[in-house]
């Protein structure tokens, strides 16, 4: 037998040894117990529901659990920051990766130093109200898009620098100028590493409930990990896990479309862009 074969072979059996009490059991706790009674649901086992009340739980999480309201929230102010973090991100890293300045080269550690760093909210939220923003969606995406501008510079900066000069060069020599390089040239190259950086931000910002439960203001601003934080903190007899699980999944379930939609081009993208700055 080929040993390249017997090393391949065992390395996807360790892999899913590993999956099945990280992965494969937590998913299957979230799916079999959102589908159970409340009564059942309480025990936290992987047993099959002894009576089926996942239709009841759904309706309830999307009546009563302010779902479709999140869902919108989370859509109008996420894509935006999104895309705004990917546009800004890109073009600050070709900025670093082609100069060889000191003061870019310490903005650009500057900037990378952001994703270790923890966030500072009291600060924060100081500067959203001298700003007059501080509640409101806007100042929300602001602080959002500057937590989150570090790791695409970080991973775009890395992925220039592999990338050679004459395309730009050629650009320039026929007359273009400095954004019709980036957009025309850069950017479509960049393509690889900003399809997985993108996929980062959506995991990242869909499921971000920290800054929105201290920036946000008022339930109709709510954003879903917000309401699935309401609607499972306003019972008064304590927490019905089988509605605290369909709201999960259902607040996962934008995500796991969008991942198996780009899934091919996210692969793609961490082997061509798996590179270091």
């Amino acid at each position: 037998m080929n040993t390249n074969a017997v090393r391949t072979g065992v390395r996807y059996l360790l892999l899913t040894l590993f999956a099945i009490p990280w992965i494969v059991v937590p998913f299957w706790l979230l799916i079999v117990n959102s589908l159970k009674t409340e009564g059942d649901s309480s025990v936290l086992s992987l047993a099959w529901p002894k009576h089926w009340n996942g239709g009841a739980n759904y309706r309830t999480v999307i009546d009563q659990g302010s779902y479709f309201l999140g869902l919108r929230n989370s859509a109008l102010m996420a894509v935006p920051t999104i895309l705004a973090v990917l546009l800004l991100g890109s073009m600050a890293a070709w900025s670093y990766a082609r100069s060889g300045s000191r003061p870019l080269r310490f903005a650009y550690y500057t900037s990378a130093l952001s994703i270790v760093l923890p966030p500072a909210i009291v600060p924060t939220i100081y500067v959203l109200t001298r700003l007059g923003i501080n509640g409101t969606q806007l100042g929300y995406m602001l602080v959002i898009a500057g937590t989150r501008l570090g790791v695409v510079v970080f991973l775009a900066t890395g992925f220039v620098r592999t990338l050679p000069h004459d395309f730009e060069e050629a650009a320039q020599i026929d007359g273009a100028n400095r954004w019709q390089v980036y957009w025309r040239i850069v950017l479509p190259m960049l393509t690889p590493v900003l399809f997985t950086s993108a996929v980062m931000l959506i995991i990242s910002v869909w499921n971000d409930f920290y800054f929105a439960l201290f920036l946000l203001r008022g339930s109709e601003r709510a954003t879903l990990p917000l309401t699935l934080y309401q609607f499972a903190s306003t019972s008064t007899h304590g927490v019905s896990w089988n509605l605290v699980f369909a709201h999960v999944v259902l607040t996962s379930l934008p995500l796991v479309l969008v991942y198996a939609v780009l899934q091919r081009r996210v692969l793609g993208g961490l082997t061509e862009g798996g590179v270091t700055g």
